[in-house]
C-alpha cells in the first residue's frame, strides 16, 4: 500500500484551502452563520462550480467526479480547518451516498446530478437525539426502535391517498431548515410487523414545518422538523435493509468527520503556537516557556496521530473494514483537546465571543453530542472487534 497522497488529491487539498482562505475568513464565517440559511449560498456555488465538491464521490454517469472517500475527507479537512458552515456534510456526506445506494434508476437520474451541480441540497432526518445510533457508530439497533419502534413518537409512515403520508417530529436535523430534500427515517407496518423505511420529502412540502434551533456550535445549522400529513416518496423500491445501509454510510461518515476534526484541531493549534510566540511575560515570549511546550507538544502528538487515524479510516473504508468509529473517537479527542489548550494559552487576553478559538472548542463538544461521545465511540468499536469477549 502507498500511503502518499496522488497529485490530484494533493492539488484538491490546495485549491479548496486557498478558496476557502479568500471567501471564508473569520468575518466571513460569523457573517455566514447569522443569516437565515446558515452559511453562505455564492460560497457554496462556487464550491460547487469550481471545485465540483457536492459531486466529489458520486459517480460520473450522474455528473460527479468519480474519486473515492479519500478525496471528500480530505476536502472535510479543509473545511473543518475554516469551520466553514456549508451544506457539505448533509449533502454530500450524509444524503448522497443514500440515494447511490437505495434510490430507484429514476431517483438516481433525476436527483443525483442536481446534488453534483450544487443545485440541490439535501438532508438526513433521524428521529430523536439518535444519529450516531441510526449510523451505527454508537450501538447496534436491529429493530430500528430510534425511529419510533412502530408506537407513538418518533416518524411514522402510512400509506394514503396511492401515496405515502408521514407523521411525527425529527429534531437536530444537520441543514434541516434550508435543505431543499429530506431523507426521512420512518417506521412503517404498525407495532407488530414494524420496519424502518427511508423518505423523500420536499421541502416545500404542505404539511411541513422547519424551524430552525438554538446549537451549540452555531456553524453547523440544526433545525426542528414537524410533519403533519407530509407527502412523501419511498426511497428505493422498499426491499433494501435500510438498517445496513445506514451502518454502511456510518462509517463514510466518520471517516469523513474524523477529517474534518483533524483540520479544525491542526488549525487551531496553529493559531495557538502563533498566539504564544508573540505575547510576552516577563519579558519573553510564553511560548519559551518549558510547560508552554510540553503541553502544546503533548496536543501536536494527538493531532497528529489522529490526523493518520482519519487517513487509514478514509482508505479503509473503501476496503470494507469498520474502522471509522475509532478514528472518530480520536479525531474529536484531538479536537476538544487542542481547543481546550487554545483557550487556556489564549486566556491572558481573556477569551470572549469575538475571539475565534471558543469556536473550535464548541466544534468539538457540538460533534460529541450529535456523533459520540469519545468512550460510547471506543466501546462500540471494540464490541465489533470482539475485544472483551472471551475466549471459547
Amino acid at each position: 500500500m502507498d500511503a502518499r497522497f496522488t497529485a490530484e488529491q494533493d492539488e484538491i487539498r490546495r485549491t479548496l484551502r486557498e478558496l476557502l482562505h479568500k471567501r471564508c475568513g473569520p468575518e466571513e464565517l460569523r457573517a455566514a452563520v447569522d443569516t437565515p440559511a446558515g452559511h453562505d449560498p455564492a460560497l457554496w456555488t462556487a464550491l460547487a462550480e469550481q471545485l465540483g465538491l457536492p459531486g466529489l464521490a458520486l459517480p460520473e454517469d450522474y455528473g460527479g467526479a468519480g474519486c473515492s472517500v479519500t478525496e471528500l475527507a480530505l476536502a472535510c479537512e479543509e473545511t473543518g480547518r475554516a469551520l466553514a458552515p456549508s451544506p457539505l456534510l448533509a449533502t454530500a456526506v450524509l444524503t448522497a451516498p443514500l440515494l447511490l445506494a437505495l434510490g430507484t434508476d429514476a431517483q438516481r437520474a433525476d436527483l443525483l446530478p442536481r446534488i453534483a451541480s450544487g443545485a440541490l441540497t439535501a438532508a438526513l432526518a433521524v428521529p430523536g437525539p439518535a444519529l450516531a445510533t441510526a449510523l451505527g457508530l454508537t450501538g447496534h439497533d436491529p429493530s430500528g426502535e430510534w425511529a419510533g419502534g412502530g408506537r407513538a413518537g418518533g416518524v411514522q409512515a402510512r400509506q394514503a391517498d396511492g401515496g405515502w403520508r408521514l407523521y411525527g417530529q425529527v429534531d437536530q436535523v444537520l441543514d434541516g431548515h434550508s435543505a431543499r430534500l429530506l431523507v426521512v427515517a420512518a417506521h412503517t407496518g404498525g407495532f407488530a410487523r414494524s420496519r424502518v423505511l427511508l423518505f423523500l420529502v420536499r421541502g416545500a412540502a404542505a404539511g411541513l414545518t422547519r424551524v430552525r434551533q438554538t446549537a451549540l456550535d452555531a456553524t453547523r445549522g440544526q433545525a426542528r422538523l414537524q410533519l403533519r400529513h407530509v407527502e412523501a416518496e419511498l426511497l428505493g423500491h422498499g426491499g433494501d435493509d435500510v438498517l445496513a445501509a445506514l451502518a454502511r454510510l456510518g462509517d463514510t461518515a466518520a471517516a469523513c468527520l474524523a477529517a474534518e476534526a483533524v483540520g479544525a484541531a491542526g488549525r487551531v493549534l496553529e493559531r495557538t503556537v502563533e498566539y504564544v510566540g508573540q505575547r510576552e511575560q516577563f519579558g519573553r515570549p510564553i511560548g519559551s516557556f518549558q510547560a508552554v511546550k510540553h503541553r502544546l507538544a503533548d496536543v501536536y502528538v494527538q493531532v497528529q496521530a489522529a490526523r493518520s487515524a482519519a487517513y487509514y479510516a478514509a482508505w479503509a473504508t473503501a476496503q470494507g473494514e469498520r474502522v471509522g468509529g475509532l478514528a472518530l473517537a480520536q479525531a474529536l479527542q484531538a479536537l476538544r483537546g487542542a481547543g481546550a489548550e487554545g483557550i487556556q494559552s489564549h486566556g491572558g487576553i481573556g477569551v470572549t465571543w469575538e475571539h475565534d478559538v471558543h469556536l473550535y472548542f464548541k466544534r468539538a463538544a457540538g460533534d460529541e453530542l450529535l456523533f459520540g461521545p469519545v468512550h460510547r465511540l471506543r466501546a462500540h468499536a471494540a464490541d465489533l472487534a470482539h475485544v472483551f469477549e472471551e475466549a471459547g
